[in-house]
């Protein structure tokens, strides 16, 4: 008969996730040990190992859940039902609300997913895709004119050069949130969209 996991094991691989998230923001991932590991996460060295096997896998574990996260926020999202408008402004919203409450994990995805092994790494590179597709169609539902333009996918990842790093000046103990950013983003990206692609149709008219 098959050992069930003991309640707590899920609780226990979440609490290491949340404290090497932070140790590898911090150090990054070739700098942290994984004695260091063990310590941040308040357990000794062979437990960690009961747990995970070494510390690309802690790694990947990170990356993978953070990007589930993403999806299921994307879903959630989704399940709204809204305007198109709406619908992207809310994903915006949604986005950066997560991102100021997950800046370790969100620094991880950025800065170390290019360590991983190639499966793994493709399973991460995969979702981000994911992401990005689902930014792209809300894009394209709020202004069609991009996809004549061939810019569907660019203007997705002008997006998120805009939001993704937005852990680099933004602090969490700053006079403005990330939630009073989201709409601030939306908003000049939305005019840049529309007034780009209507200047655009114009030169065409014209032309």
């Amino acid at each position: 008969m098959a050992r069930t996991k003991a309640p707590t094991h899920e609780l226990q691989r979440s609490s290491i996730l949340d404290a090497a998230a932070q140790l590898f923001a911090e150090k990054g991932f070739h700098n942290a040990s994984m004695a260091e590991l063990a310590k941040a996460c308040g357990v000794s060295k062979p437990l960690l190992y009961h747990y995970y096997r070494d510390k690309e896998h802690i790694l990947f574990d990170i990356a993978d859940s953070y990007m589930e996260r993403l999806l299921a926020i994307v879903a959630e999202v989704a399940d709204k039902g809204l305007d198109a408008e709406a619908h992207f402004r809310e994903l915006v919203m949604s986005f950066m609300g997560e991102y100021e409450h997950s800046q370790s994990q969100h620094m991880v995805l950025v800065q170390d997913v290019k360590f991983l092994e190639a499966t793994y790494r493709r399973q991460v590179v995969d979702k981000e895709r994911q992401v990005v597709a689902a930014f792209a169609r809300a894009i394209v539902a709020v202004e069609p004119g991009v996809v004549k333009a061939g810019l569907e996918k660019a203007v997705a990842m002008i997006l998120f050069g805009m939001i993704n790093w937005t852990f680099t000046w933004l602090s969490v103990d700053g006079p403005l949130t990330y939630r009073d950013m989201a709409p601030v983003v939306a908003g000049i990206f939305l005019q840049g969209v529309k007034g780009y692609i209507g200047e655009d149709k114009t030169t065409s008219a014209a032309g």
